[in-house]
């Protein structure tokens, strides 16, 4: 039985569920099948190298962070065949997020609007899940581990976090992702404003490169940023991109747009809308930013891929490689080798 009939089977039963006792159901059983083998009896998909950030990647699909915020499940989701896992986002210190209900679909749309808040275990658990995981105890495949701040910490400390964070889990990324982004965390993307973007890249150049000296691997950087930004806030972010060198930029994260969602149920609630909703505008956010940026540094999509076509506009607007969230929990994990195939087709 195909992985596309067996999830269009069991995706009723999930969508019977609250979205976020779906998710929690899911993992622990992808978890398990990978673990006695099952996930193997899928077809991935066929290797499609590309070098980017300095970092091969097996294939240009990646997962996006959000999935698994605290690493827990590394390896079920590294069975699905990924060319990079991005774990997170995780905070210095362990907190609960936001009250629930927290995630609603919206199916008319291919939406998902989430208000999670960075609910995670900490810092210290996510490392410990991270090494505890046989992908990175036998160096399988290209890791990002995704970084943000506690609710609590002013945003004026703001960059005490990430610092504390970058530390952390350098020894332990194949890249890291500083997602200052999330419209669920209060005054977040304020640190997307010219100044304070600025001040939070010069600090974290400074500290990768002592971290770089210290481990003896470069590790690169990347910087994930919100959707609702007009032209003269990407090329403001392209600037501070360029001149601190940082090494890379992911597009996007999820919209406060309710405009392609308006008069569906829970289309008003609050929160970050994910999934078809946002992909042009991701797309037009990536466009604008390789007008500015050029081949200076890559750019990574993500946002609203539900189908192998969608990636592929993603990269002709400008992306390198791209990222999946919400089109795996209304296509199921063969998005992943679809993805695959249609990005290897377009070469």
């Amino acid at each position: 039985m195909s992985d596309k009939l067996l999830y269009s089977l069991a995706r009723p039963l999930l969508f019977s569920l609250d979205a976020e006792q779906a998710h929690n159901l899911t993992l622990p059983l992808l978890r398990r099948a990978a673990a006695l083998g099952l996930t193997r009896l899928s077809s991935r998909p066929a290797p499609d190298p590309r070098t980017v950030m300095g970092i091969t990647f097996p294939n240009p699909v990646g997962l996006a962070a959000g999935l698994d915020k605290d690493g827990a499940y590394i390896d079920g989701l590294a069975s699905l065949g990924f060319g990079s896992i991005e774990i997170g986002t995780v905070t210095p210190r362990p907190q609960g997020g936001n009250p629930k209900p927290r995630i609603f679909r919206l199916p008319q749309a291919q939406g998902i609007i989430n208000r999670m808040g960075f609910n995670n275990g900490g810092v210290d658990a996510f490392v410990a899940n991270v090494q505890a995981s046989r992908f990175y105890q036998d160096k399988q495949g290209v890791l990002g581990l995704n970084i943000g701040k506690n609710a609590d910490t002013p945003i004026e400390r703001a960059a005490d976090d990430y610092l504390a964070c970058l530390r952390k889990v350098y020894p332990y990324a194949s890249y890291v992702t500083v997602n200052i982004s999330s419209p669920n965390t209060k005054n977040l993307r304020q640190l997307q404003g010219e100044s304070e973007l600025d001040a939070l890249l010069a600090q974290l150049k400074e500290e990768q490169l002592r971290l770089a000296d210290e481990h003896k691997r470069y590790v690169p950087v990347a910087l994930k940023i919100a959707p609702d930004i007009d032209g003269d806030q990407v090329r403001n972010i392209a600037g501070a991109l360029l001149r601190h060198k940082i090494d890379g930029v992911i597009a996007t994260n999820t919209t406060l747009s309710r405009t392609k969602v308006a008069g569906m149920q829970h289309g008003e609630e609050t929160g970050g809308l994910s999934g078809a909703p946002v992909f042009e505008l991701s797309n037009t956010v990536i466009r604008l930013l390789k007008a500015e940026l050029g081949d200076a540094l890559p750019i990574i999509g993500v946002g609203g891929i539900m189908r192998g076509e969608d990636a592929r506009a993603k990269i002709e607007a400008g992306a390198q490689l791209v990222q999946l969230y919400s089109g795996l929990i209304y296509a199921g994990p063969a998005l992943v080798r679809d993805t695959a195939a249609a990005l290897r087709q377009a070469r």
